[in-house]
């Protein structure tokens, strides 16, 4: 779908160019119908330098030929950045939003062009590993819904959903998870340490036993507390740690941390609305 399509960055930073890594590294679209947009020509040099993308400081200019236009500024920059695209953008193409917080019709607002996809994605993205969770207006097209679905898997693994609300919800769940993940991470690692590994080798265990864990759901089709059981032995130890972690309220603090950034999310996206 997107072999021969024109795309555009509206920003470069780390998001646009794991994008760009994983389209050039699935071979899904030529570097030199790549144009990436960015106030910092160094960062342009970079980019030009080590993918062969073509670049522009004018973001209006970027966008002329392209049949996609990506956002990947920061949120906070839209307000300046957005009325510099009206009348950019060919009728036929859309434009695909990767700002965290901005609603669809913020964006339609702003540039005046109705097809407009919104995406929540998460910083495993970087690696090719990430989710993307995302939604559309009426105005895009099949065809146009199909091309996100191919551009989002060069990042990992991509849903689309009906409703714009359930963004929030994946802002909360997916996209800030990493962050709950890290920390849990740490705190075992620290865990390690205390018990008298040096940092690097309890790291080394921690990472490992994250990422296998991972996978090893990934494969399995039982239920995740299926998989729990499985490494929990009856008066073992095991079960001693999970019922210190449950006694602490590891489910319901992390279910509240959930609920606090979803409110939050709407917070931001009825913000966004309003400006």
């Amino acid at each position: 779908m997107i072999q021969d399509k024109k795309l555009a960055f509206i920003g470069s930073g780390v998001m646009a160019e794991a994008m760009i890594k994983g389209l050039l590294q699935r071979e899904l679209v030529q570097a030199g119908h790549i144009t990436c947009a960015d106030p910092q020509a160094h960062r342009l040099e970079f980019l030009a330098k080590r993918y062969g993308v073509l670049t522009s400081l004018d973001n209006a200019q970027a966008l002329r030929d392209a049949d996609v236009g990506i956002l990947s500024i920061k949120p906070q920059m839209w307000s300046e950045v957005g009325p510099q695209l009206v009348g950019s953008l060919q009728p036929s193409a859309f434009l695909l939003s990767i700002m965290a917080g901005v609603t669809t019709g913020n964006i339609v607002r702003r540039t005046r062009h109705q097809a407009a996809v919104r995406v929540m994605p998460n910083t495993p993205a970087q690696v090719g590993l990430g989710v993307s969770v995302w939604c559309a207006t009426k105005e895009v097209s099949e065809a146009q819904r199909e091309m996100t679905t191919e551009l989002l898997q060069a990042l990992g693994i991509e849903h689309q959903v009906k409703h714009e609300e359930m963004l929030d919800m994946a802002t909360a769940l997916s996209g800030s998870a990493p962050a709950y993940v890290f920390l849990f991470m740490e705190a075992l690692i620290d865990a390690g340490v205390h018990l008298g590994f040096s940092r690097q080798v309890a790291k080394d265990l921690v990472v490992q036993t994250v990422k296998g864990s991972a996978e090893f759901a990934t494969q399995s089709d039982k239920h995740i507390a299926d998989l729990r059981n499985m490494v929990t032995s009856p008066g073992g130890t095991t079960a001693d740690a999970l019922y210190y972690l449950e006694k602490g309220g590891l489910r319901t603090m992390l279910s509240k941390a959930v609920h606090a950034a979803f409110v939050k999310s709407q917070r931001l996206s009825q913000l966004s609305e309003q400006d």
